[in-house]
């Protein structure tokens, strides 16, 4: 998924850093007069969100063997030991559990707990939080296709943030998009499809990855492109 914007064509700007085996971008609008942003206002707010992923890559990643999921997996800690934001997103997931009749599980095959699934959706969020806390009303906060937006690319305009989809087969060609956000809405887009992380969906029985057009919960043909996506006001319930 990358981000475009409405006609007329906004002038945007930037940021990049990589966490959580992705790379995250924070998006602003330039500045009337076609001038960029204030620089440290933009390095600053990206700062911000590049520490929030980090801080929770440290606790949750299963590739850092200091972390807390490491530990827990190892059998170091119980739950009952586990940080607040470990508790927290346990009881997140094991609701989805629920909520999906187990098509969604936090649990690999190997009984190891694996919060992965949830984790960076409540980065994106937690991280839109802040960004409206520095006084930032319009950004496109992008997380390897899923994006949480504010405000528009081109303020004092109604415009909204446009999602642009990636044909998964040629990464330079955008296919289709849609348009999300508004001048005074707060929108998320969940994104799964094969042209930013390769297969990544896998069957729950086979621990295989899915074919592109399956259903992980009901393994019937999908009459869609092989992307998927979903918008909501919140990033969880979406990704």
């Amino acid at each position: 998924m990358q981000p475009i914007s409405e006609l007329p064509r906004p002038a945007l700007h930037a940021r990049t850093f990589t966490c959580m085996g992705t790379v995250i971008s924070l998006t602003l609008p330039l500045q009337a007069g076609g001038h960029r942003p204030v620089e440290d206002e933009h390095r600053a707010a990206t700062a911000v969100v590049e520490q929030l992923f980090a801080g929770l890559d440290e606790i949750f990643s299963l590739y850092r063997p200091e972390s807390e999921a490491s530990r827990l997996a190892r059998g170091e800690i119980t739950l009952r030991d586990a940080s607040a934001v470990m508790r927290r997103l346990y009881a997140e997931a094991a609701n989805w559990r629920l909520e999906t009749e187990g098509a969604f599980n936090p649990e690999r095959t190997d009984g190891v707990l694996d919060l992965s699934g949830i984790v960076k959706g409540y980065a994106i969020q937690e991280a839109g939080t802040s960004l409206l806390a520095l006084g930032l009303d319009d950004w496109c906060l992008n997380a390897g296709g899923d994006v949480l937006v504010n405000g528009s690319p081109l303020p004092g305009t109604g415009s909204s943030w446009q999602a642009g989809i990636v044909d998964p087969g040629d990464r330079r060609t955008l296919i289709a998009g849609h348009p999300i956000g508004g001048p005074s809405s707060r929108r998320a887009l969940a994104t799964s499809g094969s042209a930013e992380r390769g297969d990544h969906i896998w069957a729950a029985r086979s621990g295989g990855a899915l074919p592109p057009w399956s259903s992980p919960r009901y393994r019937w043909p999908l009459r869609t492109l092989s992307p998927r996506m979903c918008w909501r006001p919140r990033l969880w319930p979406a990704d």
